[in-house]
């Protein structure tokens, strides 16, 4: 499941986004409004699409409850920032541990607790206050037991 920690210096996306909680998703709405466009994004870097949560703080994830609001995005990468028709989200310097998830979407809340609540404890790491994010290759298929999805996650070394 884990597979590697990565540095990010810098990476530029642009898409859409919904504010959202997992008590009401509307990820579905906001992947149906961002597909459609796709195509007039000239300047991929590759075909994956990247599905990003913001978070108000870290308080999020300490005083958890399925009606916390969040931002999510459904994005593509992309080499510049010159289309003003789609919001644009830039990471910059962010260190990210990441796990592969295998298994449908409705599996994905196993995956996400195993790393928050065994990896995350148990690592020298605590989760840093940056863009969560999934990149959905092309052995992404939401439905199939089969599907694959990297899993980025903030993190910054816990200092002694």
């Amino acid at each position: 499941m884990f597979i590697r920690t990565e540095f990010i210096t810098e990476k530029k996306f642009v898409g859409d986004s919904l504010t959202m909680s997992l008590e009401k998703d509307r990820t579905y709405e906001l992947w149906s409004r961002f597909r459609p466009k796709v195509n007039l994004i000239e300047n991929r870097i590759n075909q994956n699409f990247i599905s990003l949560q913001i978070y108000p703080s870290l308080d999020y994830f300490k005083a958890f409850d399925f009606s916390n609001l969040f931002k999510k995005f459904a994005l593509v990468e992309v080499k510049d920032l010159n289309s003003n028709e789609f919001k644009q989200v830039i990471i910059k310097d962010t260190l990210y541990a990441v796990f592969l998830h295998k298994g449908s979407s409705k599996e994905f809340p196993l995956t996400m607790n195993y790393i928050l609540s065994d990896w995350l404890p148990n690592s020298q790491f605590k989760l840093a206050d940056a863009p969560h994010f999934e990149i959905l290759g092309d052995k992404y298929n939401r439905e199939s037991p089969n599907s694959e999805e990297e899993v980025w996650i903030p993190i910054e070394r816990i200092l002694d």
